[in-house]
């Protein structure tokens, strides 16, 4: 799935080339041979004392990621970009959904692409859903995997950070009705609509200038009075 305000020229933004170099060498890392034996990004685990629930903080569209990652900490968060008409989005809701249970000293963020096409065109993201790992506020990582599941999911967040799953945590259903979506919404894609106005209304006006145009060019007067 595509979201909006998304596109191969949106994913050449300034700041891909660097994501794009963090992520290379990331993966790189991740398929060497001592990918299993030490985490790749060093995350300051959070402190839980207090807290009686770990769930998935959703971004309505007025808040800003950059406000949700501290550049100055070492802090480590799993950052879902979905859509909500996307099945693939659906169907990975779930699993998603149970992860804050399973790392409960780490941090997990979802937003809707299409509502934050900025965000979407600052990481590159041309597809959802895509996941990413912020160290502080910089991406160290993407989750490359087709097998979208609470086990890969959980392999990945592990060999990336070296922080190890609460073992006793499985998906329920309170997991399949949310914070994120399971079951896919029917919206309008605005984008969709105003470029198809935009063009008409560019056609219409191509065709009136080209008629008034017609009238001025020496010849064509006489030629039509004949």
């Amino acid at each position: 799935c595509g979201p909006a305000g998304s596109g191969p020229a949106a994913a050449q933004a300034q700041e891909q080339p660097v994501l794009e170099a963090v992520l290379s060498a990331a993966a790189e890392e991740q398929n060497g041979t001592d990918s299993a034996k030490a985490p790749k990004v060093n995350c300051e685990e959070r402190n839980t004392t207090g807290i009686d629930r770990f769930t998935l903080q959703i971004l309505n569209v007025s808040q800003d990621l950059m406000e949700f990652l501290n550049p100055n900490s070492s802090d480590c968060t799993l950052v879902l970009f979905y859509t909500p008409w996307c099945r693939f989005s659906a169907s990975l809701a779930p699993h998603f959904n149970t992860l804050p249970r399973a790392f409960p000293t780490l941090r997990f963020l979802a937003l809707d692409a299409s509502q934050h096409s900025s965000l979407s065109t600052r990481f590159g993201t041309v597809a959802v859903p895509n996941i990413l790992l912020f160290q502080g506020a910089k991406p160290m990582a993407r989750f490359n995997h087709t097998d979208r599941t609470l086990a890969t999911l959980k392999a990945f967040i592990f060999n990336q950070t070296g922080i190890e799953p609460k073992s006793n945590v499985a998906m329920t259903v309170e997991d399949w009705e949310g914070p994120l979506p399971s079951v896919l919404t029917k919206g309008i894609d605005w984008l969709l609509v105003f470029s198809v106005l935009f063009l008409a209304g560019f056609i219409m006006y191509a065709t009136i200038r080209t008629e008034s145009i017609r009238w001025l060019i020496p010849g064509q007067e006489h030629e039509h009075q004949e």
